[in-house]
């Protein structure tokens, strides 16, 4: 299995550096949420997305690709029922999906849970229609790059919209397309009624990501979840993407997340 890291838990560290930690604590690729680089990817400049790829080269990195996708700048809404509104989102991911591709990156987690609730205006067959109709239109850009659109199931804590991996598979079959696929995530499917292991079974003809955290918000291995049954769900499905290392509660520091959180992964997966 190979595991990733995600950047945004190095705070007030540069790119360079948190490159440096993963690969020093032994992780294959480091994941990126754009907002810690900059207010927008379109400030990112030919020569400034050369830099982040030589950095993460450097240390010997794949850049997996990138998470919190609509973070900054604000005033983004992926299904809002202003269809001005709607396209300027719409046309901002477009812009990811260049910054994604030109950094070597791969995927694109779609998370974003307060840019795609219903409102209380709206019904959530009207909002589940305006997202299959944006995703329709961002995967073929997508797929022309090389990088794969995951939606990613959140709690009902985080959003009132796809709050379970079965919703998830929903639009990934509503859309219908291979560059639209769904990730899953340990913290989230905590939330879920199905047992992780069996969610991992039935989402596998769909999964193309994976998160690993804790449900106390933590990195894999700080809390009670097991991780023993999710590697060898994952293993029997033949996952053979990355395993990035996201964590909410940074409190513990950089290093400490990073090297504890892949010490214990190793040794679930038998790394």
């Amino acid at each position: 299995m190979r595991f990733a890291m995600c950047n945004e838990f190095c705070v007030g560290w540069d790119f360079p550096a948190a490159c440096r930690l993963a690969a020093e604590a032994g992780y294959e690729g480091i994941e990126i949420a754009p907002f810690t680089l900059s207010e927008s990817v379109l400030d990112l400049d030919p020569d400034d997305r050369a830099r982040l790829r030589r950095a993460a080269r450097k240390q010997g990195l794949e850049v997996v690709g990138l998470h919190w996708l609509l973070v900054k700048p604000e005033g983004l809404y992926i299904n809002h029922p202003d269809d001005a509104l709607r396209e300027r989102t719409r046309e901002y991911m477009r812009a990811q999906v260049e910054f994604c591709a030109d950094l070597g990156g791969k995927v694109m987690i779609v998370g974003s849970p307060k840019q795609r609730n219903v409102l209380e205006s709206e019904t959530y067959e009207a909002t589940w229609d305006r997202t299959v109709e944006v995703f329709k239109a961002l995967a073929p850009d997508a797929a022309e790059r090389g990088v794969c659109l995951c939606i990613e199931a959140l709690a009902p804590t985080e959003t009132n919209f796809l709050n379970t991996a079965r919703e998830a598979r929903r639009l990934v079959e509503a859309v219908n397309h291979p560059a639209f696929r769904m990730m899953l995530d340990v913290k989230a499917m905590c939330a879920d009624a199905e047992p992780i292991p069996d969610i991992i079974r039935d989402s596998a003809a769909y999964l193309r990501h994976f998160h690993a955290n804790d449900a106390n918000l933590g990195g894999p291995g700080s809390g009670d979840t097991d991780f023993r049954p999710i590697a060898a769900a994952l293993q029997d499905v033949g996952y053979e993407g990355f395993v990035s290392v996201e964590v909410f509660d940074f409190s513990p520091g950089p290093e400490r997340i990073a090297r504890e959180s892949i010490r214990y992964l190793k040794d679930v997966f038998g790394n």
